[in-house]
């Protein structure tokens, strides 16, 4: 079969995801169903139409670094600590809780130790994406539920960080302690250098050339992926790079001027995400995995609302804020897949316990995305009375 060109491949996203997503408004589906269906259905499980999905998959993880850059600069620093102290607590009950569930399952359907406790570090994260593109703009930057959500889904990416290196180290067999200490020593280190870039160099070049538009979101781009590169050299991740990145830029008075110029770059890249995420799919493992999956994914979509409602009611959190939190982080993560793509990759897990975590993250996204726009206010609701910007 010929290779699709680039251009062919984005006619056939674009057009697609334009018109499934028309019948997903219609038939009262959250979009994101739209994007993964249409993965499936022109990945090479399916129809076979496109046929560099992995270039595509390359470029899409773009949109999960400017939604990482996007967060950063809605947040305040100071905000920032007093985020985390609130969500330390709950994070580091759910994550435990949640390793073991995910250990659990794996040993009960025979994976090995290693896939099992994998397995379980994919079931630990919330998605961000999910989370962030369903909270309504309001929520997330001036309400208490926005302030949790955020906190938690940031503890989790610290701690999907630090998962990420364990298992880049545990790939030669034992892993690098002495490495993982300088990755997170390096942290505060690459904030340090990322606020005085900002003090002495960003902020006097936006104030002098504020009125030249084009500049401005060249130097922001420019700005977000410096920072996510470095990070990455210094055995950080690109994302971590990219949220300092907003983070040190939030305090400028141009800064909600570069949030808005980016969100169309964004969602670009997010749709080819999730669309990368149904291409990559194996259909034939569909027979072997099914069951495991299906019982991963229940276990996901109805144990971590309680567990999530539990803790935080623990905290004087009101009953019906608690529940709404737990349902909006219902899901697994985008850095479940990435998990799973690195264990394979390093051979520490086989092809069916990829899978398993694959098909259980698109069910739990599917699923979870339809309870919470079907019940919860979020930007994409059907429903007249829950639809916030």
């Amino acid at each position: 079969m010929a290779e699709t060109s680039l251009f062919q491949s984005f006619f056939l996203i674009f057009s697609g995801a334009a018109l499934l997503a028309s019948l997903a408004l219609f038939g009262r589906q959250p979009l994101l169903v739209a994007y993964i269906a249409l993965g499936v259905l022109l990945g090479p499980s399916g129809f076979a139409v496109i046929n560099n999905v992995q270039l595509l998959a390359d470029m899409s993880n773009v949109g999960i670094i400017f939604l990482l850059f996007l967060l950063g600069l809605d947040m305040q620093p100071q905000a920032l600590m007093s985020v985390l102290r609130k969500a330390t607590f709950v994070g580091i009950v759910s994550c435990g809780l949640f390793l073991g569930l995910g250990f659990g399952i794996g040993h009960l359907f025979g994976f090995t130790g290693i896939e099992s406790w994998v397995i379980g570090m994919a079931m630990m994260f919330s998605s961000t994406i999910i989370g962030i593109k369903l909270l309504p703009t309001t929520v997330l930057h001036h309400k208490h539920l926005g302030e949790l959500m955020v906190g938690l889904l940031l503890f989790q990416d610290f701690v999907a960080i630090a998962c990420l290196m364990i298992l880049l180290s545990g790939s030669t067999g034992h892993v690098d302690v002495a490495q993982l200490g300088l990755s997170f020593a390096a942290l505060p280190l690459l904030a340090l250098f990322a606020w005085a870039i900002v003090k002495y160099l960003l902020l006097p070049l936006f104030t002098r050339f504020d009125r030249f538009h084009e500049y401005v979101f060249l130097l922001a781009v420019g700005w977000c992926m410096g920072m996510a590169e470095l990070a990455e050299v210094l055995g950080l991740s690109r994302e971590i790079g990219a949220f300092i990145g907003g983070i040190t830029l939030a305090t400028s008075p141009i800064s909600q001027y570069i949030a808005l110029s980016l969100k169309p770059l964004r969602d670009f890249f997010l749709i080819l995400f999730f669309f990368s995420i149904g291409a990559q799919f194996n259909l034939a493992m569909v027979p072997i995995i099914a069951v495991p999956a299906l019982i991963a994914a229940l276990a996901v979509l109805v144990i971590k609302p309680v567990v999530f409602r539990y803790l935080l009611g623990n905290q004087s959190e009101h009953k019906v804020l608690a529940w709404d939190i737990g349902f909006r982080l219902g899901q697994i993560s985008e850095f479940s897949l990435l998990i799973a793509f690195l264990s394979l990759h390093h051979k520490l897990i086989g092809s069916e316990a990829a899978h398993l975590i694959q098909a259980t993250a698109i069910l739990t996204f599917l699923v979870s995305s339809y309870i919470v726009v079907m019940n919860f206010p979020n930007p994409i609701a059907v429903k007249d009375h829950l639809r916030r910007d």
